[in-house]
């Protein structure tokens, strides 16, 4: 009897540990006309509609308003009543998918050797089967921006959904833009032979992005017989087609590095990081140039800086007229935290809706994806989920349903699968 028992247990383990050795499967193609009745629809632009309907078929979402005036017929029709219903969460300037285990060389994926590297896709290295991806899906962020690291042109990156079998169909958006890692300026009267040293270095750098840039320029005029990878990868930075996203924190290196991308000829300018967005406000609206702003949870750049600037920085970009999402870089395993972020700025200046803008129709906005998602809109993709309560506050962020495409998803994660294991653990012991 005991060699019985033991032989089950160990099948229970191995069975265990088989399923998950993978993440959940994909889910299949929408079949049939879905509705979710009931609850309170937070659209994304801004608009909050109570007792509210959304209908999709096709993976395309057909109505999206009062109950009341829905006429469907047809449908599977799920009763949400009392909950929310919020667009799918957009999580920009990460390396989900390229990144697994920070300590381990062999699930690092996210950078190339050398210095420029705009012809770099990074959603070739994108990995569908990441153990942190449900993680991110279970707290209502469906889609992100995969993106390279390294050098000073790290490469191009895409916009994907969060569940497929492969990057191909993954991709939401390929290659919609460049990522420039602005060079850092010196600080002023420090004549030592080491500032001297990184000085040249700097500007050796910058000539020599001047003489990619140009050469790139000159040679998409051109016919030519054979192609040239590098300098091809920088067509669409001259006709707008893709982004220039330049990495910059300090206000100085904003405006250095948006003036010399325009004499080169770039079209959309996207500054990531943006530290000091506010100090150059007027510059940025000026030129039209959207800021993917990261560190909310952090402390302040200067030492005479409000505790609280970072918290007030959304607000107070808002309150200046410029268009801007949230990131969140402070590790990838913590990017599921992407909605607390959100709620941190409706706590410091943000109202709910501008914050839930924040990392929904604004992020889609500015990685130029707004026509498919972003927003519970008719026309649009069904990405969108279902919460319990508030999705921005910890405490109420409570996914039951999630759907990519009109796809539903299973939210089952490595983390929720552990905390229930040892749960059940210590509740046998009791």
């Amino acid at each position: 009897m005991n060699m019985k028992r033991a032989a089950a247990l160990f099948a229970s383990v191995l069975l265990s540990a088989t399923a998950w050795a993978q993440v959940p499967v994909p889910a299949a193609k929408q079949t049939k006309p879905t509705v979710l009745v009931g609850a309170t629809l937070h659209v994304g632009n801004g608009q909050v509609i109570e007792q509210a309907a959304v209908a999709f078929d096709n993976g395309k979402i057909t109505y999206a308003g009062p109950a009341t005036s829905f006429k469907g017929t047809a449908h599977e029709t799920v009763n949400v009543a009392g909950k929310h219903i919020y667009p799918g969460l957009i999580l920009p300037n990460s390396q989900l998918g390229l990144t697994e285990i920070e300590s381990v060389r062999a699930t690092l994926d996210q950078r190339e050797v050398g210095n420029f590297n705009p012809h770099v896709r990074s959603v070739v290295a994108y990995n569908t089967d990441s153990d942190i991806t449900p993680t991110l899906r279970s707290n209502g962020v469906l889609l992100a921006q995969v993106t390279p690291v390294g050098g000073m042109v790290s490469g191009s990156s895409s916009v994907v959904q969060l569940d497929a079998w492969n990057w191909e169909d993954a991709l939401v958006k390929a290659d919609g833009g460049i990522h420039l890692r602005w060079p850092s300026m010196l600080v002023a009267g420090d004549n030592s032979p080491a500032a001297q040293q990184r000085k040249q270095a700097r500007d050796n750098a910058l000539n020599e992005l001047e003489t990619l840039l140009g050469d790139a320029s000159v040679y998409l005029k051109q016919s030519r017989d054979r192609e040239n990878l590098k300098l091809n990868s920088l067509g669409g930075l001259f006709d707008g087609s893709k982004r220039l996203f330049l990495h910059a924190d300090y206000g100085k290196e904003i405006v250095e590095g948006v003036r010399f991308a325009k004499k080169a000829g770039v079209k959309n300018i996207v500054i990531v990081g943006g530290g000091d967005a506010l100090v150059v406000a007027d510059f940025l609206k000026e030129n039209n140039i959207p800021v993917i702003y990261s560190g909310v949870h952090a402390l302040p750049a200067r030492a005479g800086d409000d505790v609280y600037l970072p918290y007030k920085m959304p607000g107070l970009l808002q309150q200046a007229g410029i268009l801007f999402c949230l990131d969140y870089d402070a590790s990838l395993h913590g990017t599921r935290n992407l909605p607390f972020i959100a709620g941190t700025a409706a706590a410091f200046g943000l109202t709910k809706e501008q914050a839930l803008s924040s990392v929904s129709l604004n992020a889609a906005k500015i990685l130029g994806v707004e026509d498919k998602v972003g927003s519970v809109e008719v026309g649009k993709d069904a990405t969108l989920l279902v919460s319990e309560g508030d999705l921005l506050d910890m405490r109420t962020n409570k996914v039951g349903l999630a759907f990519i495409q009109g796809r539903k998803l299973n939210l089952t994660d490595k983390q929720q699968y552990l905390y229930e294991k040892f749960n059940g653990k210590y509740e046998q012991g009791k």
